[in-house]
């Protein structure tokens, strides 16, 4: 055999390896990192504290949010992407496939903020996901399947956006209030959203033929243990409740100690119970109090009235509940010593627990080891949109590292390389999933 058959030969094979092993010469597209990072300082300007401390506040339906959005689907435009809203007020850009028969592969996340929050959670995946686009367009490629890419509206709040899309979003959320001051009906018209259509929006199984988020750790984990990737495997289940302790209001000077009802000092001791009684049960459960309110509220007066809120997560539903009776029936306990009135308001803002697709799990894995990057599989402690994709579609994850571990926080940060390699990830996942899927 002669050099040039030889060489012929050896191309055939590398071919058709490429072809039964899904291996891809496209491997060396990768993502324009410093335009990436450019989006994302822009798109951080849209609800910063005026007097630029550095603290972000784009909460939903707020006019940073508003400003943001607007910036948002500005480069979903340059990418070529027809735009448009949803009665939820998801922004959902479309690409056309070679064949638009096949159902669309859908990926995206937020842009919204928790006030105070940091540029990164929700954000990486967002313009990750406008990049990964915007790459495509550059390299003039088109895949077979249609393209969707989701912005999601108010994630942060109480994922109304993924969960209307679900069909999971109960009339009666729409009431609810938000951050912006908004309820969730009143911002939703506010950023072009109808809340009287919401039940048209319902997706149901094989409108999308999978869907993929990218996002921050917002743990320690990938950052601590120096790797670049993290292949989600599931997202907790994460449910809300308001607890109300019912005591008496009266002069702080002139009320003795041994006649108070002081309901400050009742919900103190229900908060301490909340976190003994989730570490008495095995497992990766947690229980958290962030919020407290005290009435009337003067450092004069004894509070009368407190509402406290307590958020539990786990990767079982039943195990939350299990957790959330035995707080309640201890807190009755203490609410009865006390002589206090108590009472509890479950939230409609449940997550249920969501695991990622297997087969995704392992393009995501491939794809990560083509590009040469490091990784690990991992549970999300965090919800997600993903996670109320999920009730309709297969979906994957993929984490970046967040330093030191810290999200929800001005201090919260990604490199400009680690969200590029989230990208990069994303874009040939994608491109996988794209000859994988039917």
């Amino acid at each position: 055999m002669n050099t040039n058959c030889f060489k012929h030969s050896i191309l055939i094979i590398a071919l058709m390896l490429s072809s039964v092993y899904g291996f891809s010469q496209s491997k060396s597209i990768l993502v324009n990192q410093e335009r990436l990072e450019n989006s994302i300082l822009e798109l951080a300007k849209f609800g910063q504290d005026p007097e630029n401390t550095g603290e972000l506040s784009r909460v939903a339906y707020s006019d940073g949010d508003l400003k943001g959005r607007e910036y948002v689907i500005s480069l979903m435009q340059k990418a070529g992407l027809e735009v448009n809203i949803d009665y939820a007020g998801n922004i959902i850009g479309k690409k056309q496939g070679s064949d638009n028969s096949k159902p669309p592969i859908a990926f995206g996340s937020h842009i919204d903020s928790v006030p105070n929050g940091g540029n990164y959670d929700g954000c990486v995946g967002s313009m990750g996901a406008i990049e990964v686009l915007q790459t495509l367009q550059d390299q003039n490629i088109t895949t077979e399947h249609p393209l969707e890419l989701i912005i999601f509206s108010n994630e942060e709040a109480a994922v109304v956006g993924s969960r209307a899309m679900a069909g999971a979003l109960k009339p009666e959320a729409l009431n609810e209030s938000s951050p912006s001051g908004y309820t969730i009906a009143e911002g939703i018209k506010r950023i072009g959203g109808n809340p009287d259509k919401i039940p048209e929006l319902k997706r149901k199984k094989g409108d999308v033929a999978a869907f993929l988020e990218l996002h921050i750790e917002q743990g320690g984990v990938l950052d601590q243990e120096n790797l670049q990737i993290g292949v989600v495997e599931g997202i907790v289940a994460i449910e809300w409740w308001d607890i109300t302790i019912n005591g008496f209001a009266n002069h702080a000077g002139t009320t003795p100690m041994d006649i108070r009802k002081d309901a400050m000092l009742t919900a103190a001791k229900v908060i301490l119970e909340v976190n003994n009684t989730v570490n008495s049960f095995d497992g990766a459960q947690v229980g958290t109090v962030g919020r407290i309110n005290a009435s009337p509220g003067a450092p004069n007066v004894i509070p009368g009235q407190v509402t406290f809120s307590l958020e539990i997560r786990d990767l079982s539903s039943e195990k939350i509940w299990t957790v959330f009776k035995a707080i309640e029936n201890k807190a009755k306990q203490i609410a009865k010593t006390d002589g206090m009135g108590i009472s509890f308001r479950h939230i409609e803002a449940a997550s249920k627990p969501a695991l990622a697709d297997k087969l995704i799990k392992k393009d995501i894995a491939n794809a990560t080891k083509q590009l040469g990057y490091s990784y690990k599989s991992m549970p999300s402690g965090a919800g997600h949109d993903a996670q109320e994709i999920a009730r309709f579609a297969p979906i994957g994850m993929i984490f970046v590292p967040s330093k030191d571990g810290i999200s929800h926080s001005p201090k919260e940060f990604t490199s400009a390389e680690d969200m590029a390699n989230g990208a990069n990830v994303l874009l040939h996942t994608i491109l996988a999933m794209d000859k994988r899927l039917k």
